[in-house]
């Protein structure tokens, strides 16, 4: 049997193809001259159908037909599918993935690899998710980029705000230390407002710790809480003349132990009366630096911590202030003018504010909106105004 016709048996039944070979072979009286065919291991005729067609037998004395034209057309038809399928689908065309051909998966098989093709050939979805531009999906911000970045704001922040400094008037170390406590719970500026009067009537720690405290409860009444606030600073008043000569402790395990001082007063009069670096944690600090994405804590020790291992000792104090500053004038609690903020660029909240650089503008407090400023008595630097005393509008 030729290598042809073993390439180009059919798929077709013996049962069908025998009947038609053995009348064939009975018309003719030549049946041993037929080329026999073989179909699953069975003769039939002396020629072979492409499968899904019954076999045809030529009549005696005539010259079988070859198989290889049939071989040919059967490649031609499989060329012709691929092409139709390359080319797509037009106006009444069947469309590609319809087109049946040989070797081609079918049920669930043919559904899973038309998923897969279409899983691979769809695009990525890309976006971004902060106002900086960073995409969704992106490698957070490791230790170290945080490190530069908040090193840099810091820097930035020198420049918007050289003239920093404590915005509570003061003339020595115990007029600081009781200013700071009396501004909890109320502004610098209605401290500033109060203390004069105080101060004028109580200098030291000696007069305070002696003073009746009903006056000094009328003296302090602007301020808020003045009953809770008049036994905090006549109580630290007594210990300064008791235990510390009446004189200001300049460590910081000794203010802590005063009456109404916490780590955040003792920090505010060691950096501003007694030049040791400190960071204070107040509302607006926690606020920012939460913010500026360089602490996840809410609790003031633990911030504290966290940014005292960000910076350099030296830069603590000044730090301190320039993002008080910046949460007081333009980084506010309730509507930030992320609009008008120098350092947005380098902000990883922005856009958490108004962001329309007009009205972000008119949002800006004390000299950047052009109003007063919290001190009485401003530094020589302050390129603000002044504020008013008490009872003067």
């Amino acid at each position: 049997m030729s290598a042809d016709n073993d390439s180009a048996v059919g798929e077709q039944p013996a049962s069908r193809a025998k009947e038609p070979a053995k009348k064939a072979a009975r018309a003719s009286g030549a049946a041993s001259s037929a080329r026999p065919g073989k179909t699953d291991g069975k003769t039939v005729g002396n020629t072979a159908e492409p499968a899904g067609k019954v076999a045809r037998v030529k009549p005696a004395g005539k010259e079988p037909a070859t198989v290889k034209p049939v071989v040919k057309k059967a490649a031609a038809k499989k060329t012709a599918s691929k092409v139709t399928a390359a080319k797509g689908t037009s106006a009444g065309a069947v469309p590609p993935e319809e087109v049946a051909s040989p070797g081609a998966p079918q049920g669930k098989a043919a559904s899973k690899a038309k998923s897969t093709a279409t899983s691979k050939r769809a695009p990525k979805a890309t976006g971004t998710g902060t106002a900086t531009g960073r995409p969704v999906g992106a490698k957070p911000e490791s230790h170290l980029a945080m490190v530069r970045r908040a090193r840099r704001i810091n820097r930035e922040l020198a420049e918007v705000y050289p003239y920093a400094h404590p915005e509570l008037d003061f003339r020595n170390p115990f007029e600081l230390l009781v200013a700071t406590v009396l501004s909890a719970q109320t502004t610098d500026l209605r401290v500033n407002q109060t203390t004069p009067g105080l101060f004028a009537a109580y200098p030291t720690p000696e007069d305070l710790a002696a003073a009746n405290p009903e006056e000094v409860e009328a003296i302090i009444r602007p301020t808020g809480f003045f009953r809770a606030k008049t036994k905090s600073i006549m109580g630290l008043a007594t210990a300064l003349r008791d235990e510390f000569g009446g004189e200001v402790p300049g460590r910081l395990e000794d203010l802590v132990k005063l009456p109404g001082v916490g780590r955040k007063t003792a920090n505010v009069v060691l950096g501003n009366a007694f030049g040791v670096p400190g960071i204070t944690v107040d509302t607006h600090f926690g606020r920012l630096v939460r913010r500026f994405k360089w602490t996840e804590q809410d609790d003031p020790e633990k911030v504290e911590a966290e940014i005292c291992a960000i910076f350099p000792k030296s830069e603590w104090t000044m730090l301190s202030h320039r993002v008080v500053f910046h949460g007081r004038r333009i980084c506010h609690a309730r509507k930030p003018a992320c609009g008008a903020c120098p350092i947005a660029p380098l902000c990883p909240s922005y856009g958490e504010g108004e962001t329309d650089p007009e009205k972000a503008r008119k949002l800006l407090k004390y000299e950047k909106g052009g109003l007063p400023g919290q001190r009485l008595s401003p530094p020589p630097d302050y390129p603000g105004l002044p504020a008013p005393p008490l009872g003067a509008g």
